[in-house]
């Protein structure tokens, strides 16, 4: 068996993609047409709710005030009536379950009645409340097997909307999870808590600051999602693909980036498509899709959506990552999500900008012109970066996973050392508070760009630095370590709350230097005062510089104590420190329980992903790899004994039959290696984290080499899976 039909039918396929695109989608509407079709928007609740019911909706989710039970009823029928006007059967409650992925259980509006008929039906009941079963979603110990109840409960800032699968339409009602005993088993319910706890210690801020109009202080969030696109055919041929998301064996193709001709280049035709089709899906769901273009791998892609409060944020990106999946194939493509789907090629990433905005339209995160006068903006950036030098570890934890352990550290992503980057306008203030007071702010320059045509255009006072993973670019931070696979709510909340925290402590010194209402006199002082103490504490995690550089990682270390933290295993600790207890507690994110139940789960899951890939090595090592060299072995063996027989000397072919033998009898012995050391595992999460990380990997790595070298040694009509080379220029 060899990858030759799968590579023919890759082939094939793009010729025939484009026919049957055009075919089924002749006349496209225009997106502003389309764009929230399928929402139940405010705009939709404001045509079919009473004016009461709709007035005390608004006051929900925009200035966060409790849901009113008795007006639940008038809004599910009015939802119904809209989703079954456009064709929806069912009804859902859709959640994000600590799987990493989201969750449904479906539900129909059809009620029989007596006499054989039937109505639709929907209850303010069915519509606030859900009872799934939550004994088999991941719960780290909160909840046993035979303890089964658990409950959904609406989250009314994020809006419904219907999910169209062929003639399968199903209205989506966004809501959190937990269990009987209300712990929180899922992603939403936590973030929708950090969310208060930023709010409460944002206002803080404003209010000594004298501001008294703001009610509501939101995290806002963009995502910027990468990916790979291959051909499906392919990806079908290759089993650890079809398991795992990423290749465990592959050899360096010839041509991979070194040219950087694929960042930003033109877009292959079908990839085109594939990309429209996908941001229609998603403008009709109201996913604000801004950006596409080439990434810097071949094969490699981006997708970004602009700005949205953190709960809405974080759930269109998990509807960004399933559309791109569910999309791909109507192309005969395969998207893949994993951090590291190919060795020595870039990994993909999902850059988190995060910002701060009030309910007033204020952007908390703009340093305006003369930025060393705007102290409120600059209370708001030191507790960032208060932030993640003592919460740095806990940072650093909430992007761990397996796959990120591939891509952490590597020339495409930022290292596991988590520091901040401010660019020079801002390191120039921040210097100015530690040396006393501040008296200036560098000015933006322009560029003139030497042609008569070309007009002078503005530069920023600073550059950007893309080593850095956590930057300040413009208005907001952005969080570049995100893998991703991941849901990106729980770095969310872990941001929120670690800037909450910092927001406390910088505000409880600056009340008792000033009193919570000072006067403009006394205020400015103050602020110096204690802005210059967090400068000289934390300034310790500022790094402008390139955050490759080995002596960097040495310096991190030795001289400024910036925790490294390498892998998965090393860094959950953090997840469950007392620090990190204490926090969450204090802000009432997630209790001790919660917070243990999670870090043992994200050790289970590492576990349990890296052990799937390792059996499925082993079986593809055994049945596929080691037979196609002992093949391959043969046919040079019989070779050189013919040539023998007829006296002619092929010392070539028997240096090549000795190569590969002796490659063949090392795959084998790793091999071995491998199996036994993934059968040594012993009991306890942390215990078996370890050994998988300590032992299991390493044994996974040797028999990729050598598998790697035995694929540049075989016949290629008899190697059995698509190659590097083949899967990253078919496209």
């Amino acid at each position: 068996m060899n990858a030759q039909p799968a590579i023919r039918a890759a082939v094939a396929a793009i010729d025939v993609w484009e026919r049957q695109v055009r075919q089924r989608d002749a006349n496209p509407a225009h997106v502003q047409e389309i764009f929230g079709e399928d929402v139940f928007t405010e705009r939709v609740m404001q045509q079919r709710l009473p004016t009461e019911v709709y007035n005390r909706m608004v006051a929900t989710i925009h200035r966060w005030e409790p849901l009113d039970h008795s007006i639940a009823d008038v809004v599910a029928s009015a939802m119904k009536d809209w989703a079954m006007e456009r064709g929806a059967t069912h009804y859902t409650h859709w959640f994000q379950p600590l799987t990493g992925l989201t969750a449904e259980k479906h539900d129909a509006f059809l009620v029989p009645v007596e006499g054989g008929g039937a109505i639709s039906e929907f209850a303010g009941s069915s519509l606030v409340q859900g009872e799934p079963d939550a004994s088999s979603f991941p719960s780290g110990g909160i909840r046993q097997t035979f303890e089964a109840r658990g409950y959904t409960a609406w989250d009314c800032t994020s809006p419904v909307f219907l999910r169209r699968v062929g003639q399968s339409v199903t209205m989506c009602i966004p809501t959190a999870f937990v269990s009987w005993t209300g712990e929180a088993l899922d992603k939403k319910t936590p973030l929708l808590r950090s969310m208060d706890a930023i709010c409460d210690q944002a206002l803080r801020v404003l209010r000594f600051f004298g501001d008294s109009q703001t009610r509501r202080v939101s995290a806002t969030i963009g995502a910027e999602q990468e990916y790979f696109l291959i051909d499906r055919n392919l990806c079908f041929a290759r089993p650890d693909l079809i398991t795992c998301g990423r290749t465990l064996f592959g050899a360096s193709p010839p041509k991979g980036q070194q040219l950087d001709d694929h960042y930003f280049g033109a877009i292959p035709t079908r990839v085109l498509a594939f990309m429209a089709q996908a941001e229609r899906e998603l403008y009709r769901l109201g996913v604000p899709v801004g950006t596409r273009h080439n990434e810097v791998a071949p094969c490699q892609y981006e997708i970004a959506v602009r700005y949205a409060t953190a709960n809405v944020a974080c759930d269109q990106q998990m509807l960004v990552m399933e559309m791109l999946q569910r999309v791909a194939p109507q192309f005969g493509l395969q998207c893949l999500l994993h951090e590291k789907p190919f060795a020595e090629i870039n990994g993909s990433g999902k850059h988190l900008n995060w910002s701060l905005a009030t309910d007033t339209g204020v952007n908390l995160l703009d340093p305006r012109d003369e930025t060393h006068t705007n102290m409120q903006f600059l209370v708001f950036l030191c507790a960032v970066i208060r932030a993640v030098h003592v919460h740095a570890a806990l940072l650093r934890a909430s992007i761990a996973s397996a796959g990120n352990d591939h891509r952490l550290g590597a020339n495409e992503a930022p290292p596991a050392i988590i520091s901040i980057f401010l660019g020079d306008m801002l390191m120039d203030i921040i210097e100015q508070i530690e040396a006393g007071t501040p008296t200036k702010t560098l000015k933006k320059g322009a560029l003139d760009l030497g042609a008569k045509t070309l007009p002078q255009i503005p530069r920023h006072a600073g550059d950007r630095n893309r080593t850095s993973p956590f930057a300040f670019t413009g208005n907001k931070f952005e969080f570049r370590a995100v893998g991703s696979s991941a849901a990106i709510a729980w770095p969310v909340t872990v941001l929120n709350t670690i800037v909450a925290d910092s927001l406390d402590a910088i505000m409880t010194r600056l009340e008792a230097e000033a009193g919570t209402n000072p006067s403009p006199t006394a205020r400015p002082g103050a602020v110096q005062a204690v802005l210059k103490e967090v400068i000289r504490e934390h300034g310790a995690v500022i790094f402008n510089g390139d955050n490759y550089d080995p002596a960097w990682h040495e310096r991190a270390q030795r001289e400024r104590g910036l925790p490294n933290l390498r892998n998965t295993v090393a860094a959950i600790p953090a997840v469950r420190s007392e620090e990190s207890v204490a926090m969450f507690g204090r802000f009432k994110v997630l209790s001790e329980v919660e917070l243990q139940s999670r870090a043992e789960i994200f050790l289970e899951k590492y576990v349990k992903r890296v052990m799937i890939e390792a059996q499925t090595m082993a079986s593809i090592g055994r049945t596929r790899l080691l037979p196609a060299a002992i093949r391959y072995q043969s046919e040079l063996g019989e070779a050189v004994a013919a040539s023998e027989a007829a006296d002619v000397d092929t010392p070539d072919a028997r240096e090549m039959l000795e190569e590969v033998a002796g490659l063949a009898g090392r795959f084998r012995e790793a091999l071995g290696h491998l199996e036994e050391t993934a059968e040594g595992l012993t009991e306890g999460t942390g215990s078996r984290a370890e050994h998988v990380a300590e032992r299991v990997v390493p044994a996974m790595e040797r028999l990729r080499d050598l598998g790697d070298e035995i694929e540049t040694r075989v016949a290629g009509d008899l190697w059995p899976m698509p190659t590097y080379s083949q899967i990253l220029t078919i496209k």
